[in-house]
């Protein structure tokens, strides 16, 4: 099972072994494009979530899907992985579409991101003087910008330790969002 709640493979396996796709796509309510689309997007998060903490940027996301080669004469559009994505509610996949600053992001993440999280990823995200720090936050530079209590920002990061959306280094006390971070690199 991922960490979005479901196996996106056993669509494709159930599919081959006799249970149609348009099966699954009058379920969903989407047709076979959404369906596969979809599958590819939860497969893909799986795949990256080593790398991002299960936090994807949907201009990545774009770029890979777009490379592999039966996509090279008919490439996808950003709203097509969107809508792909929202269709996936259906089944409670825990697999949505974010906006964080100026970015979106597929997050494939166990549970919900509270508005704390989304808070958090925001501040990684800002825009900042030194490019190099983007993707980074301090408890202290989180309580100084948001006035939230270190209890509440303790809080907030140690959840995201946890699931894998963030990153902490020793080195500085600062805590990494690798997602934001790689993006801000792209």
């Amino acid at each position: 099972m991922s960490a979005a709640g479901f196996e996106p493979g056993s669509f494709r396996s159930q599919a081959e072994f006799g249970m149609p796709v348009w099966f699954w796509s009058e379920l969903l309510g989407v047709g076979e494009l959404y369906y596969e689309l979809g599958v590819q997007v939860v497969e893909l998060c799986v795949a990256t979530s080593h790398l991002n903490g299960g936090l994807l940027p949907l201009q990545d996301a774009l770029r890979r899907l777009n490379a592999r080669g039966a996509r090279k004469n008919n490439p996808i559009a950003e709203d097509d992985i969107v809508r792909a994505v929202r269709k996936l509610r259906v089944l409670g996949a825990g697999v949505e579409v974010v906006q964080l600053g100026r970015a979106q992001y597929i997050t494939a993440i166990p549970g919900e991101l509270t508005m704390d999280h989304t808070t958090l990823l925001q501040f990684a995200e800002r825009d900042s003087n030194e490019p190099s720090s983007r993707g980074r936050i301090t408890i202290p530079g989180v309580c100084a910008d948001l006035g939230w209590t270190e209890e509440r920002a303790r809080r907030g990061v140690e959840q995201m330790l946890r699931a894998g959306v963030a990153w902490r280094d020793d080195v500085d006390n600062s805590y990494w969002f690798p997602a934001v971070f790689q993006n801000a690199l792209s």
